[in-house]
């Protein structure tokens, strides 16, 4: 019986990234700080372990423990939308401690993502894909992902785009913040299905 790839999966949400992910592959686990939203995730993907909590110290208590790292740290304050509504924030720093941190200590694979930020990025991407950024330590060569327009789309046309049920809860914002599953399925395979050697830098 070949063994797993132990996957962590940070800021998960209901689940998007996760959705095209070979069950017979991989053993999940899950970290979402909001209850009803890790119960979503947890109906969609009964056989992950799911853990409710603070995903930014999981990650730091528990990076070694893993295979495959896939993180998505809380995107608002890095966001063009904010930026043009003149809202005014620092940006929240868990996004380049993350990437310091995996590119310092882990000796795996990892991905982060997050939005094209209406910044010069503090920390340059692997690649952008679709309407975000990824950072990354295998390579991951540019492809076009079509993509709908999310801020206008209504939940059914974010479901169905995303092929992922509508949740009982904030359907809207939740399918809204959904990364595409051909993305995060590409991703994965960028790092597994090809021959790979972890890169040096960013």
């Amino acid at each position: 019986m070949v063994n797993k790839i132990k996957v962590l999966n940070l800021y998960a949400g209901i689940g998007g990234n996760r959705k095209l992910w070979n069950d017979e592959e991989i053993e999940v686990t899950a970290v979402e700080i909001y209850e009803e939203i890790a119960d979503i995730y947890k109906a969609n993907y009964p056989q992950d372990t799911v853990i409710v909590g603070d995903a930014h110290q999981y990650l730091l208590d528990h990076y070694s423990e893993f295979d495959f790292i896939w993180s998505s740290p809380p995107c608002p304050s890095h966001s063009r939308l904010n930026f043009s509504r003149d809202i005014k924030s620092y940006i929240d720093m868990k996004l380049y401690q993350e990437i310091v941190l995996l590119k310092s200590w882990f000796k795996g694979f990892w991905c982060i993502e997050n939005v094209i930020p209406y910044y010069e990025p503090l920390i340059k991407p692997s690649v952008e894909l679709g309407r975000h950024y990824f950072w990354c330590n295998f390579q991951i060569l540019s492809k076009k992902f079509e993509n709908i327009d999310v801020s206008r789309s209504t939940q059914q046309e974010l479901s169905k785009d995303l092929g992922m049920p509508i949740p009982r809860i904030n359907a809207r914002k939740l399918l809204r913040n959904c990364l595409k599953p051909e993305i995060a399925e590409y991703i994965f395979n960028c790092a597994f299905k090809e021959k790979q050697k972890t890169l040096c830098t960013i």
